[in-house]
């Protein structure tokens, strides 16, 4: 529980309510009458697909004499929004950001993003106007070229089932925060299976409190229905990314980390469930 007169002793309570499904195997942001046929699935396979895999294998390649001598990680940052923006170009599934301007980019907040789909990196690399760093599951290190990219770049590694061994990559993005590098995270812990956001993993803001800065909430939209979970069939569609008041936790400490948490996600859901900026 927070302290009392904590800044977040007021929470909203509409992320204890789940939103209603729309019916069975339906996803929050469906288009309505939209079908995906086997033209849309063989245009994935054959053209998309590999063209991502091309792109990731030379892009790649390319980052690793890229990335010598890259002490601030700007030249690697650039290679993965190159990387992020061929893909974009290339699937028909343009983004609308909205809310991204009364933010101060200019501050190391920590940026909390839903997480629907693999694509939500490439979104998130084209449309942040600046360098950051994400925090990432151990588990991605196993994949050839994105697991170095992710290990040179100095992004930030996290051991969930051994929690010890992530001391290191804590300390290195706390130190970035001070530093003044943002970070992203994903407080689900992972994509949801569903499209309907889950709940935030215990301790998801404790870097946000331990550096006092703002958690900014961020909602991807649609990036479910582009690509869910277990295909590699990308459904063209528009996308969305909305952008929260920032959340601040100047004068915080651990006591206040649950009630934090809770505030993030009723913010990012209400981003999230709120109504379409874009025509289909």
């Amino acid at each position: 529980m927070a302290a009392p007169n904590s800044p977040v002793d007021q929470v909203e309570n509409s992320s204890d309510i789940p939103p209603a499904r729309n019916g069975e195997g339906s996803s929050p942001h469906a288009i309505p009458g939209r079908k995906y046929g086997w033209l849309s699935r063989l245009r994935s396979y054959f053209i998309f697909d590999p063209l991502i895999w091309l792109y990731t294998l030379v892009l790649g390649l390319a980052a690793l004499p890229g990335g010598l001598f890259d002490r601030d990680k700007r030249r690697l940052h650039w290679f993965s929004y190159a990387w992020s923006w061929l893909i974009m170009e290339s699937i028909f599934a343009p983004v609308t950001v909205s809310g991204l301007k009364k933010i101060d980019t200019t501050k190391p907040n920590v940026y909390a993003v839903n997480h629907g789909s693999a694509l939500d990196i490439p979104v998130l690399y084209v449309n942040l106007p600046f360098q950051f760093r994400i925090a990432f599951k151990k588990e991605l290190l196993a994949y050839p070229v994105v697991g170095w990219q992710l290990k040179r770049s100095g992004q930030i590694c996290l051991d969930q089932q051994n929690p010890s061994r992530s001391v290191g990559s804590i300390r290195s993005a706390l130190k970035g925060l001070k530093a003044g590098i943002p970070l992203v995270i994903f407080p689900e812990g992972g994509r949801t299976d569903d499209g309907y956001i889950k709940p935030f993993l215990p301790g998801a803001f404790f870097l946000a409190i331990k550096a006092q800065v703002d958690i900014v909430p961020v909602a991807l939209v649609g990036t479910y229905e582009l690509l869910p979970m277990d295909t590699y069939h990308i459904k063209c569609r528009p996308l969305e990314m909305r952008v929260g008041d920032p959340i601040p936790t100047a004068g915080m400490t651990m006591q206040d980390l649950e009630a934090v948490s809770k505030k993030v996600q009723s913010s990012l859901e209400a981003l999230y469930y709120g109504p379409s900026q874009v025509s289909p």
